[in-house]
């Protein structure tokens, strides 16, 4: 057998009983909220009615968002310049407002772990709406107190996937601290301001008339979670979630489905129509190849299917949301939390994975297994499984409000 062909069948052998653990969650949203009128009314202030922004504006009207939470109101000096925001006048909003967020979202993570911040091992980030060296995660370790010696990682580049690739890279490390006898404490921190693109993609539209809907479901917001490797954990710490496995997968040619080109003003969201087809027939494989290597879960007499699980499902758009319910035999209160945090809140990239799962725990009673899952450039497909730490006593049957828009 070749080299290479162990190294593959090792990266697909079962999970060991890896004792990682979830001990808090939080997340933070600005104050400002944008309605899909208030979208309206601030497009039309700035660009001429044109087809293009006719049918954009007409998609805003049927994404299944309420309110997108925003850092900036639409009446926001620089969003009303004559101009669309320079990258270096974004990047100045993202290291006060985003600081802010993520440090709002990281202490709440650390209020319920209940540990003390000098235990924090490591922070393990990721953003796609800033480029700043030092990056954003230096200045909320500064703001948070933690100690020069903790170690930083900042991942870029992974998009929607943000919130789980940052999970599975702090997994990694926890798992390798344990190798060594050592305690790990890492905060995981998520920090996107999305909305404050809306003017470049404006331009766009308003100069090539290519369809442009990111603009019309992107939104601010940070989420955070503290995940431990249990050595020398306090035993008052109770754990939220127990983190039992995860992997990732990059499609093949597909590259230019989702993207976020870097720009003069920001960034430039690419979408195409296939995201939602390649979101929805890309989860069951990766589930499938994921079960089985969970000895706690494999081993069941009658095996599990994915409606005996909650899902955190990032809410790219309602039409990611409806395909995956659709091909997977769902019901819209397994995905209930995605749901309500797209309605609610809109998709803010990588950081809105942990605020479905702050949020899915926060309706009460579910499932004892949680699969999480997000999409991302590449396209790369991040899912996780995880397990409640303090069962309920029985399933809630009321299903929660879907959405049945055809937007993307």
């Amino acid at each position: 057998m070749s080299p290479h062909k162990v190294l593959a069948e090792a990266a697909q052998q079962s999970f060991p009983e890896v004792d990682l653990h979830i001990m808090g969650v939080g997340s933070q949203y600005p104050e400002h909220t944008v309605s899909p009128q208030e979208f309206r009314e601030f497009a039309l202030r700035h660009y001429p009615r044109t087809p293009a922004l006719e049918k954009v504006l007409a998609i805003n009207e049927n994404t299944g968002i309420d309110v997108r939470s925003a850092a900036c109101s639409v009446n926001h000096p620089m969003l009303n310049q004559p101009h669309a925001p320079t990258i270096d006048q974004l990047s100045e909003i993202f290291l006060t407002e985003g600081v802010k967020l993520a440090v709002g979202a990281s202490r709440k993570a650390i209020e319920e772990w209940g540990g003390d911040i000098s235990q924090i091992t490591h922070v393990v980030a990721t953003t796609c709406t800033n480029s700043a060296n030092p990056g954003y995660d230096y200045y909320v370790a500064r703001e948070l107190g933690l100690s020069g010696s903790v170690e930083r990682t900042l991942l870029h580049g992974v998009g929607c996937a943000g919130g789980l690739a940052v999970l599975r890279n702090a997994a990694n490390i926890a798992l390798g601290a344990s190798f060594l006898g050592r305690p790990a404490r890492i905060l995981v921190v998520t920090c996107e301001l999305a909305s404050l693109m809306a003017r470049s993609e404006l331009d766009s539209l308003n100069q090539d008339q290519d369809l442009r809907i990111g603009m019309t479901i992107f939104s601010d917001g940070s989420s955070a979670v503290v995940l431990s490797n249990g050595i020398g954990e306090s035993p008052e710490s109770k754990p939220v979630f127990d983190l039992l496995a995860w992997d990732h997968k990059t499609l093949p040619e597909t590259d230019k489905d989702i993207g976020f080109d870097v720009h003069p003003n920001g960034w430039k969201v690419i979408l195409t129509p296939r995201v939602p087809a390649l979101a929805s027939t890309s989860a069951p494989p990766l589930l499938n190849s994921l079960l089985p290597r969970i000895p706690s879960l494999a081993d069941r007499a009658i095996p599990l299917t994915p409606q005996d699980f909650d899902w955190a499902l990032h809410p790219g758009g309602a039409k990611v949301l409806t395909s995956v319910q659709k091909l997977l035999g769902l019901t819209p209160h397994h995905l209930r939390a995605s749901y309500d945090v797209y309605k609610n809140h809109g998709n803010s990239s990588g950081a809105t994975i942990f605020s479905v799962l702050n949020r899915l725990r926060d309706m009460g009673e579910g499932r004892e297994h949680v699969v999480g899952c997000a999409f991302g450039p590449g396209v790369a497909i991040e899912m996780c499984v995880l397990r409640r730490h303090r069962v309920p006593s029985e399933v809630q049957a009321a299903p929660a409000s879907g959405s049945s828009s055809d937007s993307e």
